[in-house]
């Protein structure tokens, strides 16, 4: 989970989590809303380009739709890949680098972690140690580390459970 919200700041994370040799980068990111678009696309265009599986989801949208965030995000997605998966499908992960929409961020953090496979890093971007998503004019309680952290519990059981 880090707090990088700026092109910048994206690229400088996910170069650092290469250095540390993962099988493969899963990015979980959003742009918020009422904010610089014209970085959108810039965005995606990083986490595309240095992750092997891209989603998109919202981080504070404010007063923007979070669906129309996103796409402003995609083009810089395309520019890297075409190939788009549903959440379904990576309920069962992956095998070729894509990305895929995902409006709610919980789901998408939960798709993410799901997606991912021993050896993998999974980057969670753009909130960091915030403790609160902004939509509309309302703060609502949202933790990504609480989300991360739940997500894991719950396939650990499933392993658990399996054995």
């Amino acid at each position: 989970v880090d707090y990088a919200h700026t092109p910048d700041a994206l690229e400088n994370v996910l170069k650092a989590l290469k250095r540390l040799a993962p099988e493969r980068i899963i990015c979980i990111f959003g742009c918020g809303g009422n904010r610089d678009k014209a970085k959108r696309p810039l965005m995606g265009q990083i986490a595309a380009a240095s992750s092997d599986l891209t989603i998109v989801t919202s981080d504070n949208p404010r007063s923007e739709k979070p669906g129309d965030i996103i796409d402003q995000i995609l083009p810089g997605i395309r520019r890297i890949c075409q190939n788009e998966y549903t959440v379904r499908e990576l309920n069962h992960g992956f095998t070729h680098k894509g990305y895929c929409r995902e409006p709610d961020r919980k789901r998408a953090i939960q798709t993410g972690i799901r997606a991912a496979k021993p050896g993998d890093m999974v980057l969670i971007a753009g909130k960091g140690h915030e403790t609160y998503q902004i939509i509309g004019d309302t703060s609502n309680p949202f933790d990504d580390r609480a989300v991360a952290q739940s997500m894991l519990s719950t396939l650990q059981t499933e392993v658990d459970y399996q054995r």
